[in-house]
């Protein structure tokens, strides 16, 4: 694939950690956040901002029109309409010195999303999944930074990043109760790429990670564990992509100025910003959480 466009800079949003893009197919907007800020982002041709009272690891739209949000210790679902955030529930027994980071609805309505040291030293961060009665199932634990989950388009095949793994594993996924199993390791990201960070899957298949220190989103042949594509992005830490777009062939690409020095910003200004990538595949939908 060559036809993609350039990632064009639609908001020079100097984000400190922009992170979580979902795509709100019902009103064809980008949710996103700003992690470190605490700030929740909607943009619909025009970037609008929420300030939160904890960090928000990542967002996802409901079927019943309301946000849920994974914030720094728990699961709040946020009525836009009110700007009221109603709690839905909280691990037990994560440190208070972890906080939730990315995280994605699941086909069925799930919501599943994962925790980490905030300072990235110890490996006691575990993976969630919310059910849409508000039951917590603790999937994983022992991660270091958990990061990227995208489905396979047969939901039959669950991939997650730990990003100092440089690994995507691979799950067998049972839709109906939500269970994993069958841990595999489906792509290897060799040092010079960078670190996987957030990602997304298209309809064929294929997954589609954003690079953390590599300025770039890479696209792989997860059956194959084979790299693709690389598409260079002007930031170098690149945060997470998911697509969107009436034709779901919009790739949005978050990224962070988080640790860089005056040096880096120097060569990479943009970096923070949300760009947007014209491809000539079609993404897989960010599911709602709840019940039809």
């Amino acid at each position: 694939m060559t036809d993609n466009s350039e990632p064009e800079l639609i908001i020079d949003a100097k984000a400190t950690l922009g992170e979580g893009p979902a795509w709100d197919s019902k009103n064809l907007r980008l949710l996103w956040v700003d992690i470190l800020e605490k700030q929740l982002h909607i943009f619909n041709g025009k970037d609008y901002s929420l300030e939160l009272e904890g960090y928000p690891g990542c967002v996802a739209p409901c079927k019943d029109g309301r946000l849920i949000v994974a914030l720094h210790y728990g699961f709040w679902l946020l009525d836009l309409t009110r700007s009221a955030l109603t709690e839905i529930a909280v691990p037990r027994g994560e440190p208070a010195t972890n906080r939730f980071n990315d995280g994605k609805c699941d086909p069925a309505g799930r919501f599943l999303a994962g925790t980490m040291d905030l300072a990235e030293r110890e490996a006691n961060g575990a993976l969630y999944s919310l059910s849409p009665s508000g039951e917590i199932t603790r999937l994983l634990t022992g991660l270091r930074i958990s990061n990227g989950l995208a489905w396979s388009p047969d939901y039959q095949t669950l991939y997650f990043i730990d990003t100092p793994s440089r690994e995507v594993k691979a799950f067998d996924y049972d839709l109906e109760t939500g269970a994993i199993s069958n841990q595999r390791v489906a792509v290897v990201i060799p040092p010079e790429l960078g670190f996987p960070d957030g990602m997304t899957s298209d309809m064929e298949g294929h997954l589609w990670i954003a690079m953390w220190g590599g300025a770039q989103v890479t696209r792989w042949d997860a059956s194959q564990g084979r790299l693709l594509e690389q598409i260079k992005v002007p930031a170098f830490n690149v945060t997470s992509c998911v697509f969107g777009g009436k034709d779901m062939n919009e790739l949005y690409i978050t990224t962070a100025r988080k640790g860089m020095d005056e040096a880096g910003l120097k060569s990479y200004p943009l970096s923070g910003g949300l760009f947007r990538v014209q491809t000539n595949t079609t993404g897989m939908p960010t599911f709602e959480f709840g019940l039809e």
